[in-house]
């Protein structure tokens, strides 16, 4: 006799609703940093290494962090798990709020991505067993993958506002009451679930997993900060090592942290590949293009937060669309179309000059946000869909260690790319009469460029900030035209891999 899945009656969908909370969190943390790096590198003065690391640790630490959370919320409760890193997410949104210095919001940041990578997994594993029907999954998914989108729409508006009037830690405490709000709630509203017969964790798979991750994004890190050397392929190598032994310890244990069985199939691990490289190329090119509206066009955080809002619209959009698309069309060629869309934005983006209209830049962005909506929502639905019920847990950690390892990933690599292509150009460019000492700040950073201006003749400070505004430019066009290479390349992929995937997968 045939079993349907049950479908989701009223409380799964209000549960759903609290879910949302800390997914907005999650992204939100993200954006408004991005706006307020200006208003930052005033105050704590970070060289370019330290900026970077502000902005990517939160991101290395969630995706180092997710498999074992994964795995962790599978044995002691999902529920439980969620509502544990909520409160450490509130505990250290306060001390990042109040940092004095630029290791000190290093280590608040850290310890962000390590609460945040117990609410991603929880979340979606949550999802997963709450909503069975295919139907009313991907419907589910795509909203809560929407909430990511809402959260980076949310969080320029908001944080800008709060920039305005405050200063820039203010944009950290807004977590606080949210996550409040979720630990009241959350008991209430979410069904506990865990894997009724999980094993014990393996220690030594959780020490290999967080070791290989975190050693091969430093050595990655160090490349785009300061080129290539001995030091840093050495260090890739390792951790590359490290994580072929984690493979192999997978394969042996009876209960391993991943199963990578999963990755026999094609379409499981291109849809992976998808998800990483749809946050890779959208994560590296925002953090230029916040900088540019404040930095370039001179406007207030406020203002830029408004100008980034259609390009999130767009993200919503696709990402809402998507599952309605495969009713005619296959969600591999969905996810084609997507990256291919993604790509077009990039390229728009590549086009900007300094004294653009910011209609140039709204185009592009909303192409690009329209493109990686459906690879977020239709590729995490065929990961999802792949796993079995009792490994949900895992199996979301995996699609999610994906999209925030592609997101620390592109900051990483293309912010070091369009950072590098913006020290050559200004070093070529910058005017004659500056001092070692005042070129050195001004090629950190733009914000460093900015700031030494204003303590110099007005016609040498109005030269340097020209002639730094036009290399910051011409380092967000390399950045874009690198993700766009990247991402087409995915497109063809994608269109060949995937171009049997439904998105009818088997619940």
């Amino acid at each position: 006799m045939v079993q349907y899945p049950v479908r989701a009656g009223r409380r799964e969908w209000i549960g759903l609703a609290v879910l949302a909370l800390p997914t907005l969190l999650v992204t939100m943390d993200l954006s408004v940093l991005f706006l307020a790096v200006p208003k930052l590198t005033e105050d704590l003065r970070p060289t370019s290494s330290e900026l970077l690391w502000i902005t990517d640790i939160y991101g290395f630490l969630i995706a180092a962090s997710l498999i074992t959370m994964g795995s962790l919320g599978d044995r002691i409760g999902r529920r439980r798990l969620l509502l544990i890193g909520g409160g450490a997410f509130a505990g250290a949104s306060a001390i990042a709020a109040f940092s004095v210095s630029a290791g000190m919001l290093i280590g608040a940041r850290a310890l962000l991505g390590i609460a945040a990578a117990t609410l991603a997994p929880s979340a979606l594993a949550l999802i997963r067993n709450m909503f069975t029907d295919s139907e009313q999954r991907q419907f589910a998914i795509g909203t809560w993958l929407s909430c990511f989108a809402a959260g980076a729409a949310i969080g320029p508006v908001v944080g800008g506002a709060l920039l305005e009037r405050f200063w820039w830690g203010s944009v950290f405490l807004m977590n606080v009451p949210v996550m409040a709000l979720l630990l009241l709630l959350g008991p209430a509203l979410l069904p506990e679930s865990r894997d009724p017969d999980p094993g014990r964790i393996d220690l030594t798979s959780v020490g290999l997993s967080l070791t290989s991750l975190l050693v091969v994004t430093y050595g990655i890190t160090r490349i785009s900060e300061r080129g290539g050397g001995s030091a840093a392929i050495l260090t890739i190598v390792a951790g590359l090592i490290v994580g072929l032994a984690f493979v192999r310890r997978q394969l042996s244990l009876t209960y391993p942290l991943v199963d990578m069985r999963l990755f026999k199939a094609a379409t499981f691990t291109v849809a992976l590949a998808a998800l990483l490289v749809s946050v890779f190329v959208i994560s590296g090119t925002d953090l230029f293009v916040a900088q540019y509206l404040q930095l370039v066009h001179d406007v207030s955080p406020f203002v830029a937060g408004l100008w980034l809002l259609p390009g999130v619209i767009g993200l919503i959009i696709g990402s809402m669309v998507a599952p309605y698309t495969t009713r005619k069309l296959r969600a591999g060629a969905v996810v084609a179309a997507g990256l291919a869309l993604a790509t077009t934005g990039l390229v728009v983006l590549a086009l900007l000059e300094s004294g653009s209209s910011l209609i140039v830049l709204v185009t592009g962005t909303t192409l690009l946000g329209l493109g990686i909506g459906p690879v977020g929502t239709l590729g995490t639905d065929i990961v999802v869909a792949a796993a079995p019920v009792e490994r949900a847990g895992a199996a979301s950690a995996l699609s999610e260690t994906a999209t925030e390892l592609g997101g620390a990933l592109g900051i990483a690599i293309l912010g070091g790319i369009g950072t590098a292509a913006y020290r050559d150009q200004l070093g070529a460019a910058a005017p004659a009469g500056l001092s070692s000492t005042t070129a050195h700040a001004a090629q950190d950073s733009l914000g460093g460029a900015v700031h030494v201006a204003g303590r110099l003749s007005a016609q040498l400070g109005g030269a340097l900030r020209h002639a730094a505004r036009l290399a910051f430019t011409h380092g967000l066009n390399v950045a874009a035209l690198v993700g766009a290479a990247i991402a087409v390349v995915m497109a063809v992929l994608v269109a060949f891999q995937l171009r049997d995937a439904r998105s009818d997968a088997p619940t």
